[in-house]
Parts: structure tokens; sequence; C-alpha cells
């Protein structure tokens, strides 16, 4: 029988393709909204002011580990041991490092940035910019492998953002109390820890790590329940990442404005 010749396959060109959807749309809305987040985000930690209005603090910003909400509108105060050759201090300098280390070593986020920003490729069958396939076996991006170990700091950082949002519940009197109450700000920063919340318990360290280790679920019903949870919230990663990320930003420039005095935190009840 005559043996059956196989083509090899061609090797398109930068962008070259065969397909006639707009495939370019999702990269290029990805790059936007991705770069204009990092843009807003840096220039917010640089600022160290208004990050507090009354019973809300920027999540940018939290927790205040180094920092007095009383100096939050004329800058913070500069620790002792702050180095005279970086830039001037922000409490948001000491916390940053772990939400932005979590989000940007995450699984999701990696595919659609790698595409966004170093095409490889920008889309399925469409040719790209290199001749060798670009891993993360290597140097920078074996760095990726740390996001298994940023998932606590982001965990407890749910923590502290709940408080916050518990905080912004309690309202001062001007009898020297507080009331229950409620506000938009009050529901901007609960949507945010619950945006947050989705995003982060569907993490796929964390379903690795709830349900990886056994084959069988079957007799262990927390873990099963537990697993089950993440397994949802993992199905819909996606729009949790982007949701959250835009909430965020969105919730730093409500207590801005706020603490700038553009709009007043409207109360409710």
């Amino acid at each position: 029988m005559p043996s059956k010749v196989t083509a090899l396959p061609v090797r398109r060109t930068f962008g070259q393709t065969k397909r006639t959807d707009v495939w370019w749309l999702q990269p290029v809305v990805v790059f936007v909204v991705f770069t204009s987040f990092v843009i807003y985000s840096t220039w917010a930690a640089f600022q160290g002011s208004n990050y507090y209005s009354g019973n809300l603090l920027s999540p940018f910003y939290s927790p205040l580990i180094w920092g007095d909400p009383a100096h939050s509108f004329t800058g913070a105060l500069e620790p002792g041991w702050w180095p005279s050759f970086l830039p001037v201090f922000s409490p948001a300098f000491v916390i940053l490092w772990a939400p932005v280390s979590f989000r940007l070593t995450c699984y999701y986020y990696r595919g659609a940035y790698y595409k966004a920003y170093w095409p490889g490729p920008s889309s399925c069958s469409v040719g790209t910019p290199r001749k060798a396939y670009m891993g993360e076996r290597h140097f920078p991006l074996i760095l990726q492998n740390a996001h298994r170990y940023t998932l606590p700091f982001a965990l407890l950082l749910l923590v502290f953002l709940s408080h916050d949002a518990w905080k912004a519940l309690w309202f001062e009197t001007g009898l020297g109390s507080e009331e229950v109450g409620l506000s938009v700000g009050t529901i901007v920063l609960t949507a945010n820890v619950v945006l947050l919340g989705g995003y982060t318990f569907g993490c796929h360290s964390l379903r690795h790590l709830i349900g990886g280790g056994i084959d069988k679920l079957a007799g262990r019903p927390v873990q099963k329940a537990a697993y089950e949870c993440v397994s949802w919230c993992n199905g819909r990663h996606m729009i949790w990442a982007w949701c959250s990320l835009i909430w965020v930003a969105f919730a730093d420039i409500y207590v801005r404005l706020c603490a700038i005095g553009i709009w007043a935190d409207w109360r409710i009840l």
C-alpha cells in the first residue's frame, strides 16, 4: 500500500491567518484595560494622600500598616527607615506587592496578557513574531511559578478588606459615639470584597490545594463542598478576574473623590 504523505505545518508570519472573524479584538481590549489599570494604580499608589474619607479606606491602601488616616489628605508621614533615594513614601508601597504579585502570576491573566503584550500567538491559528516557543521554564517567566506562594497573602487581604467593609457600616453621630448605617461607599467596599472573593476563591492553586491531593472526595463532606465551591468560581474565573480588577480601581476612585470633596458619600440609612 502507498504510504500516506503528511504535509509539514506552514509557519505563518506575524499576524498571518485564514480566520475571518475579529480575532484581534480580545487581545486589544485586554491590552487597553490592563494597561489603563496599571497606569492608574501606579499613579494612585504614588499619591500617598486622599485614600481615606470618613469611614471609607481605599483598597489600594488596605491594610494601613504604616500611615495615619489623619494624614491621608496632606500625605502620609514618611517612616525613618524609608531610603532617601526612593520616591516619596506612600502607605500603598508596603502592601501593594501582595495583590500585584498574585494577579500578575494568575494562570488566567498569564494567557490573557501574553497574547496582548507579546503575541504568542495573539489568538489561535494566528502567526507569531517568534520562531521558537516562549515557555515558562526559563528566567524571567519561570518566576510565574511563585503564584501558589502568593495565595496566602491574597486570602489574608480579603480579611482586611472585609474589616474595612464592616467599618464602613459605622458612622459617627457627633456625640462621641457611632451608629450603624448604610451609604453608597459601604456598598462599593462590600461589592469589592465580593468580587475579589469570587476571583480569589476561584484560583487554580486554591482548587488544587483543596482537592488535588486526593483521588476521591466521597466521605469528605466538608472538603467536597469546599472543592465544589472553588470549582464553581473557577469556572467563571475570567469574569471574576476582570470585574474585580475594574471594581477595585473604581473603589479607589470613589474614596479619592469623596476625600477631595468632589462628591459626598450619600447616606442611604
